[in-house]
């Protein structure tokens, strides 16, 4: 029988090694990466495509886990109306082997033009994602694992060990103990998390309602007072439909000339996503998963509008 052993062997030397070939890259660039974390008043997004979008959901998770607020976002659905949940106050981590990832290039100059600090992670230190971040972490590696050299295996391992020595740097700046992990970790609180309920967590002031015939510019002002992303269409007391910032953008893409005419109807969703004071926080998250949305209405039997709980607020 063929054995396949030292094929495995060579592959973990191979990644072991490029492990290694990350200590001599440390400089300056990841201490002011800490410190923009640690000064950030909002929360870290992180965002890549492909591979090193999975990476990135994974850094996100271990970040979130060991006491800094992350989520995962992918560039692709940042154009469709997910932009509505990164704040002026966050930083983003941008995440690209090559640094040159058309579709991650096209979302930072949304980032710099609202002064969104960028991390950028990849192994082109003179990339355009280098130059576009305001700390750079550099990844490469000399060779892929992969027999061809062409699928990301050591490049990967390199950005999930970076990633992970961020989570122990941040651990040690914050202080973070033993019981600090198991109130965040999901094993510590699965119980709580259980038992929470959408009346637990939704946000019941200044919602973000309009009238049906509003017209879209003022409809964008409501959306960005918000800092929702979105607003909520409301008539005879009843939730009537729901706007995303997407939908805004959408409609200017779409029908420029006339969007200003145009009014919350026009472009609304009808029968959006909606739960009662009484659903459980795990299955809004499986609502949220099914429907690729970040946010849902808390409504009473009779529709009527008396919160909404969007994805940060699921996060117990």
């Amino acid at each position: 029988m063929t054995s396949y052993i030292a094929i495995a062997e060579k592959c973990l030397r191979d990644e072991a090694e490029a492990l290694l070939g990350l200590i001599p890259l440390l400089d300056e660039n990841f201490d002011k990466t800490v410190d923009l974390i640690l000064n950030c008043r909002g929360k870290l997004i992180v965002t890549g495509v492909g591979k090193s979008g999975h990476i990135g959901a994974k850094i996100a998770a271990t970040l979130s886990s060991t006491g800094t607020p992350s989520f995962f976002i992918n560039p692709l659905d940042a154009f469709h109306g997910d932009l509505g949940v990164i704040a002026d106050a966050d930083v983003v981590l941008a995440i690209s082997n090559s640094g040159q990832t058309d579709e991650l290039l096209r979302f930072l100059p949304y980032l710099e033009e609202r002064h969104i600090p960028v991390i950028g992670m990849s192994g082109n230190p003179e990339s355009l994602l280098a130059r576009y971040s305001a700390a750079h972490l550099n990844t490469a590696v000399i060779r892929e694992a992969c027999p061809l050299g062409l699928a990301p295996t050591s490049s990967t391992t390199a950005a999930l060990a970076m990633g992970d020595a961020l989570a122990c740097a941040l651990i040690e700046a914050r202080g973070f103990k033993a019981s600090d992990f198991a109130r965040f970790h999901p094993g510590g609180s699965l119980g709580k998390r259980l038992l929470t309920k959408a009346k637990d967590v939704m946000q019941t002031d200044d919602l973000p309602v309009v009238d049906e015939e509003m017209k879209l510019g003022e409809v964008v002002c409501h959306v960005s007072r918000g800092r929702l992303g979105l607003c909520v269409i409301v008539k005879d007391g009843c939730v009537e439909g729901i706007i995303t910032d997407g939908d805004v953008r959408r409609a200017m893409e779409q029908q420029q000339d006339r969007f200003f005419a145009l009014t919350a109807a026009d472009i609304m969703t009808r029968k959006p996503k909606c739960v009662t004071p009484e659903t459980k926080i795990t299955e809004i998250e499986t609502i949220f998963r099914r429907n690729k949305i970040h946010s849902v209405l808390v409504t009473d039997s009779e529709g009527r509008l008396l919160g909404i709980v969007d994805s940060f607020g699921a996060m117990i």
